[in-house]
C-alpha cells in the first residue's frame, strides 16, 4: 500500500500552477524529489519537516520521479477564509474518502454562481468534442486545432483515469494561454471549474466557458494490465456515449503509432479499438490521417474496418500539421518518446483536432 518516508526538504526547485519540486533529505542520508500541492498541504520551504508516500516512486511508476508531500506536520496550512462549516463555499468531494480528499465548489451545485445556467441545460448544440486515450494527445490536438481556428475557444475535460490534480501536469500549465479553462470531473480536481461527472463537464464548457471545441482526455499517468478491458483509457468510449446523450458531436482522436515496440499498440493500439469498437455504443467520427507510411496505412485500415459499421471513418489531410505540432508552446512527447520518434501519433491527434474545428466552423 503506501511506503512512508520522512524527509528534510533541503531545496525548493521549480514552481508551476498548483505545484512546486523539491529537494528532500531522509534520515539515512539518502535524497528524494517530491512534488507538493500548495492547496493541499501548504508551501513548504527549506527546513520543513514532510512526510512523503514514495511508493510508485520506488516502484519506478509513471509518478514523474517524485515522492509526494502528504504533509507538513510541524506547519500546517491555516484553514481557508472561507466558511468551512457550510456548503456556501462549495461541498463538491474530490479524492473522496481518501486522507487528503478535497472539498470544492462544483459548478453546477447550489452555491455557484452558474448554477441556474447548468440547471437550466440539455444540450451541447452539436458542441465538437474530441476523445483522446492519453494526456499526451492533448497539446496535439490542440495544434490540429488552432492550425486552422486560430481563434477557437478550446476547453479541455481532465477525466480522472491519470493523474487526480490537475496541478501534476505541466504540460497543462503551458498550456493554460491556448485554453478557455479546465473542467476537472468525477474524482480529478485543480481545474478553472469542478464537476461531478463528465456529463456537467461537458455542459460546463459548452454553456459557461462558451467553447467551439472541447477535448476530453485523461491526465497525465495511464494504467494498462495488458489485458482487453483492463486500462483507464476504457472511459473513451464512455465519453463517447456521453457526448451523443448531451447531443455533442464526438471526434475520436485514435492510437495510432509505429514507434511503440509492444504490438497490442502498433498500428492502431487495442486500446482504441477496444474503446471505440466496444464500448462506445453511440458513432462518432474516427479521424485517419492522411500521409501515413503506406504500411502503417494499411495497417491501420485492416484494424479500422470492422468499425465502421457504427463510426465514420474520415480521412483527414495533413498538410501544415507537422508545422503546427513543431509550434506547440510545450514539448510533445508519449511514453518517452518526441515528435520525430512517434511522428504518427502526434499527427493522428492533430488530425482529429482540425476535423473537430472544421465541424465548429
Amino acid at each position: 500500500m503506501v511506503r512512508w518516508r520522512s524527509g528534510t526538504v533541503t531545496a525548493v526547485r521549480r514552481r508551476w500552477a498548483g505545484a512546486v519540486e523539491l529537494d528532500v533529505d531522509l534520515p539515512d542520508g539518502g535524497a528524494l524529489r517530491a512534488l507538493a500541492y500548495p492547496a493541499l498541504v501548504g508551501d513548504p520551504v527549506p527546513g520543513d519537516r514532510v512526510l512523503l508516500n514514495a511508493g510508485a516512486l520506488l516502484m519506478g511508476l509513471g509518478t514523474g520521479g517524485y515522492a509526494l508531500v502528504v504533509a507538513l506536520p510541524d506547519r500546517l496550512p491555516s484553514d481557508r477564509p472561507q466558511a468551512g462549516d457550510s456548503r456556501d463555499a462549495g461541498h463538491l468531494v474530490k479524492a473522496r474518502y481518501t486522507p487528503l480528499q478535497a472539498i470544492v465548489l462544483g459548478v453546477d451545485e447550489e452555491a455557484s454562481e452558474h448554477h441556474e445556467l447548468l440547471a437550466r441545460a440539455e444540450s451541447l448544440d452539436g458542441l465538437p468534442v474530441v476523445t483522446a486515450d492519453l494526456h499526451s494527445a492533448l497539446p496535439a490536438i490542440l495544434a490540429g486545432v488552432r492550425a486552422d481556428s486560430p481563434d477557437a475557444r478550446v476547453a479541455y475535460l481532465l477525466t480522472d483515469g491519470g493523474a487526480l490534480p490537475a496541478w501534476f501536469s505541466r504540460t497543462l500549465d503551458g498550456l493554460r494561454g491556448e485554453l478557455v479553462g479546465t473542467v476537472s470531473v468525477g474524482q480529478a480536481f485543480g481545474g478553472d471549474l469542478e464537476a461531478t461527472t463528465l456529463h456537467s463537464g461537458l455542459l460546463a464548457a459548452r454553456h459557461v466557458l462558451r467553447a467551439d471545441v472541447a477535448i476530453v482526455a485523461q491526465g497525465p499517468g495511464n494504467l494498462g494490465t495488458g489485458t482487453t478491458w483492463g486500462f483507464s483509457g476504457v472511459a473513451v468510449g464512455e465519453a463517447v456515449n456521453a457526448i451523443a446523450a448531451l447531443g455533442g458531436r464526438p471526434v475520436g482522436s485514435l492510437r495510432i503509432s509505429d514507434a511503440d515496440q509492444r504490438p497490442r499498440h502498433r498500428g492502431v493500439s487495442h486500446h482504441s479499438l477496444t474503446a471505440y469498437g466496444r464500448v462506445a455504443l453511440a458513432p462518432a467520427d474516427l479521424v485517419v490521417p492522411d500521409g501515413l507510411d503506406p504500411a502503417l496505412a494499411a495497417e491501420v485500415d485492416a484494424a479500422l474496418a470492422p468499425l465502421a459499421g457504427r463510426h465514420t471513418l474520415v480521412r483527414v489531410p495533413t498538410d501544415g500539421l507537422d508545422a503546427a505540432l513543431r509550434a506547440s508552446p510545450v514539448t510533445l512527447s508519449t511514453m518517452g518518446r518526441g515528435l520525430d520518434a512517434d511522428h504518427a501519433y502526434f499527427l493522428a491527434a492533430a488530425a482529429a483536432g482540425r476535423h473537430a474545428a472544421r465541424l465548429a466552423a
